[in-house]
C-alpha cells in the first residue's frame, strides 16, 4: 500500500504569471496532493509568482540553468546531477520548448517516464529565433514516451501531425475553478472603485505584453472605441516586454489617460468581473485560457481567428474576428456588447465544454497512477 505520494516533476521555465504556469497550478491546487505531490525544476534563479505558494502545498523546487546549446554539457551534467540526487521523480512532465528532448532523453537514462506538453503554437514567421527553437525543439517527439496538448493545434504544431493524432498524444484541457471565475459583484464594485471606473464602459485584457498577444493592434482598437465613446477605458492586467512601447503607443493614439495598466495579477478572476467587454486579438495562441476564464465569468469575448475554437464554450460570448479585418471594425463589434447583462449561470457552460479543473486533475491523476502500476509490473 502507498503511503508516500507520487512526486512527479514539472519542468519549466519560471513559475511566473503566465498561461502555462496558471494551468499547472490550478492542476496543483485541486489535484489530491496525498496521492500525488508536484515538485518543479526552474529555469530561473529569480523568485517566482507561485513559488511562495507551491512551497506551501508540499511541493520543491529545484533551479538549472538556463539551456541555450552553448552550455550543452553543463546543464546534461546538471541534470544528471538531479536525477542521481532525486530517484523519487519517476515521472518528468515537461513544459518548455526548446530544451525539452535534452531533459526528456537524460530523464530516461535514469528510468523516469517522460512526458511533454504543448502549451501554444508558434508564429509563422521564420525569423532566427523561432527556426532555432524548432530545430532544438524537434527531437522531443522522438523522445517523449507520451504527449499532452491544450489543443489539437498545439499538438500539430510543436510534435507533428503523425505525433499528434497517435494514441500516445492526448488533449489534456486546461481546466479551471469555475466557481472563482464566476461573475462577482463585489469584486466588481471593489476594483471599479479602487480603479475609479465607477461610470465607466470597460473593455478589458490578461496576458502578457508580448507579441503573440498583439497588443499594438489592441490599443489601436481600443483608440477606436474611445473616439466613439470617450467614456471607455480599457483595462488592462499583465506586464512584460512589450510595456513601455504600449505606454508609448497609448500617446500616439491619444489615449493614455484612458488606459490602465493594472500590472500582473494572481487574483486575476476579480479583474475580470470588472470588466464589461474582453478583447483578445491574438496573433497566435495553443489554447486562450483567458478567454475560457473571461466566458466563464459572463463576459462577451471579441477574439482574433487565430484563436482555436476549442476556447469557445458553447455560451453564446465568442465572436471570431479576422486580423485582417480593420482597427474600427473590430471597434464596432466590441461597442456592439456594451450594454449586455452578466450571468452567473455561465460556469455550467465552462463545465460542460470539459474546463472544470476538477474533471482535468481527476483524468492526470489517474493516468500518473496507471504510470506507476505499469512501472511497477
Amino acid at each position: 500500500m502507498q503511503t508516500e505520494p507520487i512526486r512527479v516533476l514539472m519542468v519549466i521555465g519560471r513559475m511566473g504569471l503566465g498561461g502555462a504556469e496558471a494551468m499547472i497550478m490550478n492542476l496543483y491546487r485541486s489535484i489530491d496532493r496525498n496521492k500525488i505531490q508536484f515538485d518543479f525544476l526552474v529555469h530561473k534563479n529569480a523568485h517566482g509568482d507561485y513559488e511562495d505558494e507551491i512551497l506551501s502545498l508540499g511541493g520543491k523546487i529545484y533551479r538549472i540553468d538556463k539551456y541555450n546549446v552553448k552550455n550543452y554539457f553543463s546543464y546534461v551534467r546538471q541534470l544528471k546531477d538531479h536525477f542521481r540526487a532525486h530517484p523519487e521523480h519517476k515521472i518528468v512532465h515537461c513544459h518548455i520548448g526548446s530544451a525539452a528532448a535534452v531533459c526528456l532523453k537524460t530523464a530516461k537514462k535514469f528510468g523516469a517516464y517522460t512526458i511533454a506538453h504543448s502549451h501554444s503554437t508558434r508564429d509563422t514567421i521564420k525569423d532566427l529565433h523561432s527556426r532555432l527553437w524548432f530545430i532544438n525543439s524537434y527531437p522531443t517527439r522522438f523522445v517523449a514516451d507520451h504527449f499532452f496538448a491544450c489543443s489539437k493545434e498545439a499538438a500539430v504544431d510543436r510534435f507533428g501531425k503523425k505525433v499528434a493524432e497517435s494514441d500516445k498524444c492526448d488533449i489534456l484541457y486546461n481546466g479551471i475553478d469555475c466557481d472563482r471565475f464566476t461573475f462577482n459583484r463585489k469584486n466588481r464594485d471593489w476594483v471599479r472603485k479602487e480603479l475609479a471606473l465607477e461610470e465607466n464602459f470597460v473593455v478589458g485584457s490578461v496576458g502578457r505584453h508580448t507579441p503573440p498577444k498583439n497588443p499594438i493592434f489592441l490599443l489601436e482598437v481600443f483608440a477606436e472605441i474611445y473616439r466613439q465613446d470617450p467614456n471607455a477605458r480599457l483595462l488592462q492586467v499583465g506586464e512584460g516586454e512589450m510595456t513601455e512601447q504600449m505606454k508609448q503607443k497609448c500617446r500616439e493614439l491619444n489615449v493614455e489617460k484612458a488606459v490602465i495598466f493594472a500590472g500582473a495579477h494572481i487574483d486575476v478572476e476579480k479583474y475580470y468581473s470588472a470588466m464589461d467587454v474582453f478583447l483578445f486579438p491574438s496573433l497566435w495562441e495553443g489554447l486562450g485560457m483567458v478567454a475560457v476564464e473571461a466566458q466563464t465569468n459572463g463576459l462577451h469575448v471579441v477574439t482574433s481567428d487565430a484563436v482555436p475554437g476549442l476556447a469557445d464554450v458553447g455560451a453564446g460570448l465568442f465572436h471570431v474576428m479576422n486580423l485582417k479585418q480593420s482597427a474600427k471594425e473590430w471597434a464596432v463589434t466590441t461597442l456592439s456588447f456594451k450594454n449586455t447583462d452578466r450571468s452567473a449561470e455561465m460556469a455550467e457552460y465552462t463545465r460542460s465544454a470539459r474546463y472544470d479543473i476538477n474533471d482535468t486533475s481527476k483524468y492526470l491523476g489517474e493516468f500518473y497512477y496507471a504510470l506507476m502500476d505499469q512501472n511497477k509490473k
